[in-house]
């Protein structure tokens, strides 16, 4: 039994550097949107006026278009991430699935990879899914039965048991670290243990 966990969610979820995540990760989802929304618009005017094929303004909206869908999206994220709520679950399946996909830029070129998905059921019966293409931590992590708490914003499970566990996912940005960590490596935050 890992010294450095108890059983139960943990208190720390309750943390002010889990609210500052939030923020930051909305503002910076904007300036990001914004940079390309610049770009979208920048390149088309510049295509505008130097192509034949299109001719501005009309290459200009077509770049403000396209623009207003990149904060569109951003502003969509933040708002699904508000009304998200704290739900429980169980680790209902795990399956791994192997595959071949085209390789980008090639014609005759295929790679092969495994999927590997987690199934968590939630205690309204809605299934999510969590699925990573050739690295099996996230399938090893959790095992079928395992009680897990998705916390309102955020886009990682905290596992009801971690105390045979020697890794432990950031709660906030779900960057991997070590069970003796207390704050995650990448953003700061507490990790849930």
């Amino acid at each position: 039994m890992s010294q450095w966990c108890k059983v139960g969610y943990s208190q720390k979820i309750r943390d002010p550097a889990f609210k500052k995540y939030l923020k930051h990760s909305a503002y910076w989802s904007f300036i990001f949107a914004g940079m390309l929304a610049v770009a979208s618009i920048a390149g088309f005017a510049l295509y505008g006026a130097y192509s034949t094929e299109m001719d501005n303004p009309e290459a200009v909206l077509i770049g403000l278009g396209i623009g207003c869908m990149f904060l569109m999206i951003a502003a969509l994220q933040t708002v699904g991430r508000g009304m998200s709520r704290t739900w429980d679950g169980v680790v209902a399946d795990k399956y791994v699935k192997s595959g071949k996909k085209k390789i980008k830029y090639s014609d005759s070129r295929y790679k092969q990879y495994l999927e590997f998905t987690v199934v968590i059921k939630s205690q309204s019966g809605k299934c999510v899914n969590l699925t990573v293409e050739d690295d099996d931590t996230l399938y090893n992590y959790y095992q079928i039965g395992d009680r897990v708490r998705h916390h309102k914003g955020l886009n990682s499970f905290e596992k009801y048991d971690k105390t045979n566990d020697d890794i432990i996912f950031c709660g906030a940005c779900a960057s991997l670290n070590d069970i003796e960590e207390d704050r995650c490596f990448r953003c700061g935050c507490p990790l849930l243990k």
